[in-house]
């Protein structure tokens, strides 16, 4: 079974940083998107940023400069690195992953910026 498992959230002062995790099984990681979202109270998802099938990334434009994806393979495990963090990034990020005609989500994790 696909399994994806977010951790790395917390409370956070503004201009601070945090890293996240998303470590994945049942699937060949690798080979597919891998994305990381976001949902703020009374807000909808947000999407922030992609690992691509070749390997690049893409980014928000409210998170560019300021976050970056990258992932381990070998640990199945993708990680969200968030620096200069600010009120507004303060949601539940989730991390996806598209395998066929599907998107697989992870529980989330928490982050709070004040």
């Amino acid at each position: 079974d696909v399994q994806l498992v977010e951790s790395g959230g917390g409370a956070v002062e503004t201009g601070g940083s945090l890293r996240l995790s998303c470590a994945a099984s049942g699937f060949t990681f690798s080979n597919y998107y891998m994305t990381w979202v976001r949902q703020a109270p009374g807000k909808e998802r947000e999407w922030v940023a992609t690992f691509n099938s070749d390997g690049t990334p893409s980014y928000a434009d409210s998170v560019k400069g300021r976050f970056a994806i990258s992932k381990d393979n070998a640990k199945n495990t993708m990680y969200l690195e968030m620096n200069t963090l600010k009120p507004e990034d303060t949601a539940m990020y989730y991390c996806a992953a598209d395998i066929g005609s599907r998107r697989y989500w992870g529980q989330g994790t928490q982050v709070t910026v004040s």
